[in-house]
């Protein structure tokens, strides 16, 4: 692939850079802070096995367009979610390809936090193999406060990156984590420069996309050990309970308190 950009989705929600062998995956709906709608959350969940077949890249950085990597699940698509079911099953089977995807791409991922990253933000960073956070960005995974099961990356993969204890305390309560305490707790690999945060990724990838590619695909394999195998055992139990979460009353009224907050 040559050189240049491909925006996926009618309105380019995704788009795809390619830079030699590094591709930039920038999430781009910059006005919603790159919020999952049904377009974006269906492009993430096919873009990762098309980055895997391609034999030219070596490495991957993702990020988001303006001031945010992710304010998580868009608030108007939860709420058709809890109506319409079929775009529910719809939805969360796109979820389970986006963690089974993005786990199973065997070159490196480096997140690029430029911003808050919330709910699927959240997730998104945690299944990367390196994470630069803007000193300006925080993480938060408000999925149990707003009454959904946490089923998807930062469940799974938190425990594997921090104590099991802070895992859930950050899971369980939803409480903001700022760059430096991300870092401290294992859930960030360096805290970058405010407005820095894609320079910085894209010099570690450039990095891993120069070292030998056999060893770099197999040594991620090695080290991605007990992540597939937590993938394997616990995401389809954890993404039906998850599903039933939205016919849950406490869930309902969170979200629709939610809604009327961001339409006044």
């Amino acid at each position: 692939m040559a050189d240049g950009v491909t925006e996926r989705g009618p309105n380019g929600e995704l788009v795809v850079e390619a830079r030699g062998p590094v591709r930039i995956v920038t999430l781009n709906r910059p006005a919603a802070l790159n919020a999952a709608n049904d377009v974006l959350h269906g492009e993430l969940a096919r873009v990762w096995p098309e980055l895997d077949a391609d034999p030219e890249v070596r490495a991957i950085v993702l990020t988001g367009a303006g001031d945010a990597f992710s304010a998580g699940g868009d608030l108007n698509l939860l709420d058709r979610m809890v109506v319409d079911t079929e775009l529910r099953a719809a939805v969360m089977a796109e979820g389970v390809d986006i963690v089974r995807g993005m786990t199973a791409v065997r070159v490196p991922i480096i997140a690029a936090v430029n911003g808050p990253a919330v709910g699927l933000g959240c997730s998104l960073a945690s299944m990367s193999d390196l994470v630069v956070v803007d000193e300006r960005a925080y993480f938060a995974d408000p999925h149990v406060a707003l009454g959904l099961v946490a089923a998807d990356g930062g469940a799974l993969v938190w425990p594997l990156l921090t104590s099991l204890l802070r895992a859930k305390e950050y899971i369980l309560l939803g409480e903001r984590l700022p760059a430096e305490t991300a870092v401290q707790l294992g859930l960030a690999n360096r805290v970058a420069p405010a407005g820095t945060s894609v320079e910085v990724a894209l010099e570690l990838a450039e990095r891993m996309a120069a070292l030998p590619p056999q060893s770099v695909r197999e040594s991620k394999a090695v080290l991605n050990d007990a992540l597939r195998r937590a993938v394997a055992t616990v995401l389809d139990p954890a993404i039906e309970a998850e599903t039933a979460s939205f016919d849950e009353e406490a869930f309902q009224a969170n979200l629709a308190r939610m809604l009327r907050r961001s339409e006044g």
